[in-house]
């Protein structure tokens, strides 16, 4: 098709695109039995609680036996290195323009003013940049607009969850870019590139930083996307100056179905925790997305604080049996009244600079409320 009819050929994965692939089947490092072996659907930061097995998803997302979320292997922690030749070379509003992705390279022919994100990640960019999104997909745990977000979002139309896209609906907005990331949605990307040009990142979650800039590209906002990032960087080093050497630990803890999180290195929150110089346990002090625990391991959060937050209705999960029970009344955050709950969709969906600054202003107000 020519670039003036605002759609893509479809682009066959390049040669370095069927390395990186390589990230949807990275092999589970261990840790004692307590890494988690991650799967299921999606919470973004590849965290979310799991779909019905084998369940049919005729409209798209995640297929039945493709994990939404991949943790350890070689590949995990390189996602960033492999990054760098991600975006464009174009000039700010110069077009058309060939943005490098996961996928390939897809030609953007104008200034795209129809999007269509597919997670949580690519919503906070697109809004951060001030861009209202036509479309979007929400979580299974929670299929509303994010509070923080939803002044400036607009009013988008719902076009599915995570893990079910709905093609049609997608179709139907005549959309002019559609984001998304290779581990979310590969399956469905030769159908996505056909109803619009449509750049993915590898994945969700800790490489959020490039993520933006990549997002930014299509729209020549790139410098944009740099100043915010500087000015988050610049909030988070205050933290940490603002403690000098008196920095607590802290333990990002979050209840799902069927599984009890303790997030670590390379993870949304803990890239965010990094920045600040504030420093975890040694237990989540792994090159990993997060340590899974069980309710009789939950000694194991302790730290000079705990934040905790839940994924869907904390009915689904074991957050209050566990915030009922004995041994969390003995961590030492408990006694001390700094175990606190925090808002998952900022602390661990979020993804973006948005959620990001919303995670500093909490960490300020209790950790350095002086800072």
């Amino acid at each position: 098709m020519s670039p003036t009819s605002g759609r893509q050929t479809v682009h066959r994965p390049t040669r370095r695109t069927l390395l990186t692939s390589a990230l949807t089947g990275g092999a589970v490092l261990g840790l004692g039995g307590l890494l988690t072996a991650c799967g299921g659907s999606g919470g973004a930061d590849g965290s979310g609680g799991s779909a019905a097995s084998g369940a049919a998803q005729p409209s798209g997302g995640s297929s039945p036996n493709q994990k939404s979320v991949k943790q350890g292997g070689d590949d995990y922690a390189t996602v960033i290195e492999k990054m760098k030749g991600f975006g464009t070379d174009a000039a700010p509003g110069v077009y058309p323009r060939t943005v490098r992705h996961a996928m390939g390279e897809t030609v953007i022919p104008a200034r795209p003013t129809r999007v269509v994100v597919l997670d949580t990640g690519e919503l906070d960019n697109v809004v951060s940049l001030g861009i209202q999104p036509v479309g979007v997909v929400h979580t299974d745990g929670s299929k509303t607009m994010p509070s923080y977000l939803k002044d400036k979002a607009g009013n988008p139309a719902n076009v599915g969850t995570i893990n079910s896209l709905n093609l049609e609906a997608i179709a139907a907005l005549k959309p002019d870019l559609i984001l998304g990331s290779q581990l979310r949605a590969q399956d469905q990307y030769e159908q996505l590139a056909k109803i619009a040009p449509t750049v993915f990142s590898l994945r969700p979650g800790y490489p959020w930083k490039q993520n933006f800039l990549l997002n930014a590209s299509p729209f020549g906002l790139e410098a944009e996307a740099k100043a915010q990032l500087d000015a988050y960087q610049a909030a988070a080093a205050a933290i940490g100056a603002g403690l000098g050497d008196k920095r607590p630990t802290i333990t990002p803890l979050r209840f799902m179905p069927g599984k009890t999180r303790l997030y670590a290195e390379l993870s949304f929150i803990g890239t965010i925790l990094a920045d600040a110089q504030l420093p975890q346990p040694k237990i989540e002090q792994v090159k990993e997305l997060a340590v899974e625990i069980s309710p009789e391991q939950i000694d194991k959060a302790d730290a000079d604080w705990v934040f905790y937050g839940v994924y869907g209705s904390p009915s689904s999960t074991n957050q209050d049996t566990v915030l009922g029970g004995a041994l969390w009344k003995t961590l030492g955050a408990v006694k001390s009244g700094q175990a606190r709950p925090v808002a998952d969709e900022t602390w661990f969906l979020g993804l973006g600079v948005a959620a990001a600054n919303v995670v500093l202003a909490d960490l300020k107000g209790f950790v350095a409320p002086g800072a």
